[in-house]
């Protein structure tokens, strides 16, 4: 008998890395548009952010199953979900307040924060701790795929702009431009998605109990 439980404990795998939580969007939505931009160096920081070894979308299964509902729907509807952001490791959030503490980059400026100081970007747009990193938030735009191919709807700013134009309810948003982010808006919020109102991709899902724990593995 001894011998054949060493045999079996021998020959079972052992895995090498804790296991993760989360899981890939597309494993319940495989044609999700993805556009994952901290793993490129189309960013605030100009570069590729440490922890993105892979442009995937991580998430908790409800959450991750909740947004393959809302891609769902909007394709129904001839429109669809591209997703800039989801998990966010602990250290990609770090990396993000040593750059917001150093000194400006001119062509960032221009482009993700025209009429802010940087000093002004924390705690409002870039903090300490992200909800990101807790596998329940993500960064969302809306696709218009009545005519092929799909293409990005003007939602009235880029994706990361800090400002008051990123505002959701922005009024200086014109009428198809707020027509837009109400869309996006009621489509998430049917399946139990809160939007951060200071940023009209931003969105969480509450519709249920998750872990209340920040991660640090990569996104791979």
């Amino acid at each position: 008998m001894k011998t054949a439980v060493l045999f079996l404990l021998m020959s079972t795998p052992v895995s090498l890395t804790a296991p993760k939580p989360l899981v890939d969007i597309r494993a319940f939505s495989p044609g999700i548009a993805l556009d994952i931009r901290y793993a490129t160096a189309k960013n605030f920081t100009g570069k590729p952010v440490a922890g993105y070894r892979a442009g995937k979308c991580l998430l908790h299964d409800p959450a991750a199953r909740a947004l393959a509902a809302v891609e769902t729907d909007l394709r129904g509807r001839g429109y669809g979900l591209i997703v800039f952001d989801c998990y966010r490791p602990k250290h990609a959030v770090a990396e993000f307040m040593v750059w917001a503490n150093a000194p400006d980059d001119p062509a960032s400026k221009a482009l993700y924060y025209p009429e802010l100081d940087k000093s002004q970007l924390v705690p409002d747009y870039i903090a300490e701790k992200s909800g990101h990193s807790k596998g329940a938030t993500a960064d969302i735009g809306l696709l218009d795929c009545r005519a092929a191919p799909c293409r990005p709807v003007d939602m009235g700013t880029t994706f990361d702009y800090f400002g008051i134009r990123a505002n959701t309810d922005w009024p200086g948003a014109s009428p198809a431009q707020k027509e837009s982010r109400e869309l996006l808006l009621k489509a998430m919020a049917v399946q139990g998605f809160v939007n951060y109102p200071l940023e009209w991709w931003h969105f969480t899902w509450k519709a249920g109990p998750l872990p209340d724990e920040a991660y640090d593995f990569p996104v791979e």
